[in-house]
């Protein structure tokens, strides 16, 4: 497995990013490269994503970089799980084949300025108590599909507004690769698996668990036979721990993430919602499959 930062290209006089864009060189002209952006901390998340990509392409790269244009003023960039050795570790046991880890100031040098402007599906959801999110995250996202320019980039599917937006990114666009949508991967009990969740207590665990019921409830409502998205979203709310505090529980479109009245049978919608739990901001969301 190749590592690749700024610290191991330092004696050479290149750039990590350089040194990707040469590794990409070398390779085959006909190997397809799977790309799995991250921020780190892997869990079995992650770990699920760079299996999809062993599985379908022939070189898998992996990327650790907590990026801070995605983190506003308040928001836990300096807390956020760093635990770069044993990601190492589990990307070897996984057969990565090239591990990138992001530099800030290679990244975002003095004068850095560019911005992209996002659609209406960033401001909603997570977009409307995090203005600044989706934008952060679409810039790195498109600054390492310009760096590694992959044939497929991989994402879970518990950051579901975030794949949809950067599928949005890449259509408009025209980028020439392809997005993987992941299934979400849950604990045994029905917790979605996160990064944060290693900040949350025993207690503050428990009551998180009321997240992934509250997602059950509405499945379950759905599944029943219920349309009306206002009282999926009522009986769910049901579940929640009084602990919870709540940024939005929503029913949404499947493409473009807008608040449904009634749920057409035949297309079905996702379920959504964001909390903060013993000072955990956490995020899940389910699918309301068509039926």
């Amino acid at each position: 497995m190749k590592i690749v930062s700024t610290s191991a290209t330092a004696d050479t006089g290149t750039t990590s990013i350089e040194a990707v864009r040469h590794w990409h060189r070398e390779l085959p002209g006909d190997h397809r490269i799977g790309l799995v952006p991250t921020m780190g901390a892997l869990h079995e998340g992650h770990l699920s994503l760079i299996r999809r990509a062993r599985a379908e392409c022939d070189q898998v790269a992996l990327t650790i970089f907590v990026n801070p244009a995605q983190f506003g003023p308040g928001e836990d960039l300096e807390s956020y799980p760093r635990t770069v050795e044993q990601d190492l570790e589990a990307a070897r046991e996984v057969g990565v084949d090239l591990v990138w880890i992001g530099d800030r100031q290679e990244l975002y040098p003095d004068g850095f300025s560019t911005h992209i402007e996002l659609p209406q599906l960033a401001q909603r959801l997570c977009g409307a108590s995090r203005p600044h999110f989706f934008a952060g995250v679409c810039l790195i996202v498109l600054k390492l599909f310009h760096i590694f320019a992959p044939d497929r980039a991989y994402f879970g599917d518990k950051d579901y507004q975030q794949r949809v937006i950067i599928e949005c990114m890449v259509r408009d666009l025209d980028l020439d690769l392809e997005v993987v949508a992941c299934p979400l991967i849950r604990e045994p009990d029905g917790l979605a698996l996160s990064s944060r969740n290693v900040h949350l207590d025993p207690a503050a665990r428990e009551q998180a668990l009321t997240l992934s019921s509250a997602l059950f409830a509405a499945e379950q409502q759905w599944r029943s036979g219920l349309d009306s998205a206002q009282k999926i979203r009522d009986r769910a709310l049901m579940e929640l721990s009084g602990e919870v505090e709540l940024d939005y529980f929503e029913v949404v479109d499947r493409n473009d993430l807008s608040a449904l009245e009634v749920i057409d049978p035949k297309l079905g919608a996702v379920a959504c919602l964001a909390a903060t739990v013993g000072g955990v901001r956490l995020i899940d969301n389910i699918q309301l499959e068509p039926r």
